[in-house]
């Protein structure tokens, strides 16, 4: 779990710098507690993947487009990386990454088997990426970690606007009753495919956990599928694919043991210093 929420090989960085700068979240908001858990983390991360791949054009251009079939270990772990950058880093180095990945999706686009073109920085596309990343995070770490109310519900993603307005998700919802009309207007467009079947294949065997975790790896993969909303969950890719009686409450037990974990010095830690030094400096 250390691994999965650490910046990959390469891509290393201090959060603790620069002292005092904020972050594009709020510290102490939703968001940065929802991030700091690994277990919902990995779990809301599968969800959002699952609601991108049902969506035809977002599905052509992540699985055509993307390392995930070669390497998703460090697909997850760049993945996963970017999001700890957009919640815990400092807002310039934040900017300077989502602007990359803005100039990396302009070189994005093609057709869906249909004939249907497409291209990653359509805000359209943008919006449904946005808004099923802040659902999954957010809803696994309300059924599994802690429950949030409505009101914590609409903080995650009005914290989410100001990065989903640099990725060009213009119109992202900015709150739980968005998010349900967005997805009450895709839904008739939403459809299963053999890459659903393959994305929740690759996810429960590929070494992403080591070797005696891949258990954990596979219950956490199902948990995913039981939170993903309708009309997705009834697709037959993910059709009893979710947990099995008694499973839930270990899931529970899972997630929140892993607050107690001892991760070592993660992005939350050290960008909570980070914005402390701002703090004690106004005090002062």
């Amino acid at each position: 779990m250390r691994d999965l929420t650490g910046p990959p090989s390469g891509m290393a960085f201090d959060f603790t710098q620069p002292a005092g700068e904020p972050a594009l979240a709020p510290p102490g908001g939703v968001s940065w507690r929802v991030f700091g858990n690994p277990v919902s983390l990995f779990i809301g991360g599968v969800t959002a993947v699952l609601l991108e791949l049902a969506e035809p054009s977002v599905r052509a251009g992540v699985w055509d487009h993307s390392s995930f079939r070669r390497d998703p270990a460090m697909r997850l772990r760049r993945t996963g990386f970017a999001a700890m950058m957009t919640v815990y880093g400092p807002r310039s180095a934040a900017e300077q990454l989502i602007a990359r990945v803005v100039r990396l999706h302009g070189q994005v686009a093609g057709t869906t088997t249909d004939g249907t073109p497409y291209h990653a920085n359509d805000p359209r596309l943008l919006d449904w990426v946005q808004a099923t990343a802040t659902f999954g995070f957010t809803q696994a770490y309300h059924r599994y970690v802690r429950t949030l109310p409505a009101a914590g519900m609409d903080a995650a993603f009005a914290e989410a606007q100001p990065s989903a307005r640099l990725y060009g998700a213009t119109g992202a919802p900015a709150s739980w009753v968005a998010w349900e009309e967005l997805l009450s207007a895709t839904a008739p467009g939403l459809a299963g495919s053999e890459t659903l079947a393959d994305f929740l294949h690759i996810m429960a065997t590929a070494a992403i956990l080591p070797a005696p975790l891949r258990w954990l790896q596979r219950l956490l993969v199902r948990a995913a599928v039981q939170i993903t909303p309708e009309p997705v969950r009834s697709l037959p890719q993910l059709r009893g694919q979710g947990l099995r009686p008694g499973e839930a409450a270990v899931v529970r037990i899972l997630a929140r043991a892993a607050a107690l974990l001892p991760l070592g010095d993660l992005p939350p830690a050290q960008a909570a210093r980070r914005v402390a030094g701002s703090r004690d400096a106004s005090r002062s």
